[in-house]
Parts: structure tokens; sequence; C-alpha cells
């Protein structure tokens, strides 16, 4: 099966092609908020390295969020035209999700990893999440909250389900949020005890997400049409209606 994964969700534009498992061609680059410019032509470039056309491919797999608002849109909007115009089946993987595929071949069955992505002001989004042969069952679902509210939640759902703190911590909150979080899980392990060789595990790549999306295929979940999942409201948004309040009080 070829997989075509694209992921705009963060600072990092990526776009991967898979056969099944087996990576074919990664394309991931840190270009910062230009995937409207970037994305179709670095598609186009994959397709000219690989000698594959887009009809060659099976499964179209994207990157929902949360994250960039204008990067998940992008996204999801260039697979659902992909998908529309030749019939491929398509599948929004949660950045949260794609994330802990970091660590697939790095950690045990049995093991628990918590996702954390920055969304600014001590403010995260985070999910758990369980590996169980070798897929990743999600513990508590993607949210978002102060990292304070964060790791509060995470230690009453360890304490009362697993009682256990020894939790594998992934993402850039993970490694800006290291010391808060390793006052309360002391046995928590981070990105640099893992020999990954050039790849930084705290970055979401388009390589990961093909294989969390194959993972859903093959197991029949949320294949067809792809909802972003944004868990905050756009900062424009909030802006306005914090200026709605001030004039209203």
């Amino acid at each position: 099966m070829k997989i075509l994964s694209i992921d705009t969700a963060s600072d990092i534009c990526g776009v991967s092609i898979l056969d099944n498992e087996n990576l074919i061609c990664i394309l991931d680059a840190k270009t910062g908020r230009t995937h409207a410019e970037n994305l179709m032509p670095m598609v186009q470039d994959i397709f000219m390295k690989t000698g594959l056309d887009i009809k060659d491919i099976d499964l179209l797999v994207c990157d929902k969020g949360p994250g960039s608002f204008t990067g998940i849109r992008i996204g999801v909007a260039s697979i659902m035209a992909f998908t529309d115009s030749l019939d491929i089946p398509c599948i929004g993987i949660s950045s949260l999700e794609a994330l802990v595929y970091n660590l697939k071949n790095l950690i045990d069955d049995k093991s628990y990893v918590c996702s954390i992505i920055d969304c600014k002001n001590d403010n995260c989004y985070f999910a758990l999440y369980e590996k169980k042969n070798g897929v990743f069952e999600n513990l508590i679902e993607p949210q978002a909250e102060s990292i304070d509210g964060a790791l509060s939640i995470l230690d009453s759902y360890c304490t009362d389900n697993l009682n256990t703190d020894n939790i594998v911590f992934i993402g850039d909150g993970s490694k800006i949020y290291k010391d808060k979080i390793k006052e309360m899980f002391s046995n928590g392990k981070f990105d640099d005890e893992f020999d990954a060789g050039n790849t930084d595990l705290n970055d979401l790549n388009s390589y990961s997400l093909g294989i969390a999306g194959l993972v859903h295929y093959n197991s029949n979940i949320d294949i067809g049409n792809i909802l972003p999942l944004y868990l905050k409201k756009p900062q424009a948004q909030r802006q306005l209606e914090e200026k709605e309040r001030k004039g209203k009080s």
C-alpha cells in the first residue's frame, strides 16, 4: 500500500511517501508558517524524486491538529481535494498521536507516553497513550490545558489507573516544561534518553504521521471525511470575545 502523508500543523512542512511501513521518501523542512506556498511544490517534488504519481497512492494521511490553525486548514483542504477528485481513502491523525509514533521502535509494549505540544503562555495540548502490540492506544483524549492543569490531570489518572509515574514525555512542550514535569514525575523519561540518530523526537514528522495513518486504516478507524481538531479557538476570535466582554462590563 502506497501512502502519501502530509503534515502542516507546526512550523514543519512535511511530505512523505511510504510503502506500508517502509519509507520511500521524506521531505520535511522547517519553513515557518509559509505552508500555503511550500506544500504543493513539495508534493510535486516528492513525486518527481520517487517516479510515482498521485494515482499510485492508495491512502492519504494528514495531520488534523491541534496546532497552527492556518496550517491545519491547508493540510486538510489539500488532502480532501485529492480524495474528492481521485476517490482515494483519507485519514486524519492528531498531532499528539503522530508524535508518539516517533517512539514506535524505541520503546517496549506496555509503555506509557504523554505527548505535550506547547501553545504559549504556560498552556499546552496533551494526551496520554499506551503502547500495545506495536499500536498506541489513547488513554487520555487530546485536550487543551495549562501545563499545571495538564500535569494535575495526568497525575490523577496515573494514581487512579496506572499506579506509576514511569512515563515517556514527547513533544516540544516536554522540552519547554521539563523541569516542571520532573517535579511531579520523577521517573519520567525524555528524548535525550533515547538513541534516535539525527531525528528530533520532539518534532512532528510526516513519516510517523503516515505510520499512524496506516494503523488507523488497518483497524478501520476514522477513514473518510477529515474534521480539523482545533481544541482552542483561534487567537483572533478569543481577542474579539474578550473585547466584547469588556464592552459589556
